[in-house]
């Protein structure tokens, strides 16, 4: 069966997406979590096919879940980390795409440091592509799965002001989520200091805080970023402790924002510098766990739409 409602034929990011397709991918991985809970987790619906996981990057989260996913749903799954592999010789990129199109694999999901390298890799391999973050331009796959999260909790996305904090200038993250929130009819809200906050962010349709507490007013959701020191080059921040002081969640700037506003991470979470172990580790109102959870749930979905075109997929027409 094909659905109509996803013609893609790559996810390369949230921007250019619908709100139709992106409640398709959401609404698909929502089965998928009931399946994830159930003693028997795998399907055969992805037998015979290939899925390689090729990450440039390191990122333990990611990796494993579209590992779990393409295993739940019965593909066959090779992880390749470049720094291990013929691309740190000095191997190009295209190259490396026509030794995959060699090995005649249906899914490619890619994890890269620079921005534009998954897309290239699109134009040059005869399978479906993955972005599984490139550089700081998106990560498609954590929007959904933050999108997800937020709409099992809440019950919609429309409506709803979400604050994204911290260093937004160089969190992928934070780009693909602005583009889904947007489209689905959130209204964002950006926090943060002004020298980790991209200029003429305004364009982008969000509202832009300087002063945390004046930003958490009567928001329903918090998503909180970590610092990324792996992408700066210079002095951004004076000091870890100043920072967790004006830009750090703790209870009192959490009491700010609704009573039953949730808090988010993508991970890996800096304890004591974005984030109180407090409000990180509280049970109401936390959803950080909920959002690995929702992760498997996600990619699983997202393989499943980008193979229905392929021929010969069991249950297909």
């Amino acid at each position: 069966m094909t659905d109509t409602r996803f013609q893609h034929r790559h996810l390369l990011g949230i921007q250019g997406l619908g709100p139709e397709e992106i409640t398709t991918l959401l609404d698909i991985a929502d089965g998928y979590v009931e399946q994830n809970r159930s003693v028997d987790k795998r399907k055969n619906l992805l037998r015979g096919r290939t899925v390689i996981n090729l990450f440039f990057e390191n990122s333990t989260r990611t990796r494993t879940s579209f590992e779990l996913a393409g295993k739940r749903l019965g593909a066959d799954v090779i992880n390749m980390q470049a720094a291990g592999s013929s691309v740190q010789k000095g191997e190009t990129l295209i190259d490396t795409a026509m030794t995959l199109n060699a090995m005649h694999l249906d899914v490619l999901v890619v994890r890269h440091p620079d921005s534009g390298a998954v897309k290239l890799l699109s134009e040059k391999v005869n399978c479906a592509v993955i972005n599984g973050g490139d550089g700081s331009h998106e990560h498609p796959t954590q929007a959904l799965l933050d999108a997800l999260t937020i709409r099992r909790r809440k019950g919609r996305l429309s409506g709803l002001t979400v604050a994204i904090c911290g260093d937004v200038l160089h969190s992928r993250v934070a780009r693909s989520n602005i583009h889904l929130l947007n489209v689905m009819g959130a209204q964002v809200r950006l926090i943060g200091p002004r020298t980790l906050l991209p200029s003429g962010v305004e364009r982008m349709g969000v509202e832009v805080f300087h002063d945390m507490r004046r930003g958490l007013e009567g928001v329903d959701v918090i998503m909180m970023l970590r610092i990324q020191n792996e992408r700066m080059r210079g002095n951004f921040i004076p000091s870890i402790r100043e920072y967790f002081h004006f830009f750090g969640l703790d209870q009192a700037k959490l009491a700010l924002a609704k009573p039953d506003a949730v808090i988010m991470h993508p991970g890996p979470m800096n304890r004591g510098v974005e984030i109180d172990s407090d409000v990180a580790d509280d049970v109401e109102r936390s959803l950080i766990r909920e959002q690995v959870e929702m992760g498997v749930a996600v990619r699983m979905a997202c393989l499943d739409v980008l193979t229905r075109h392929l021929p010969n997929r069991d249950g297909a027409a």
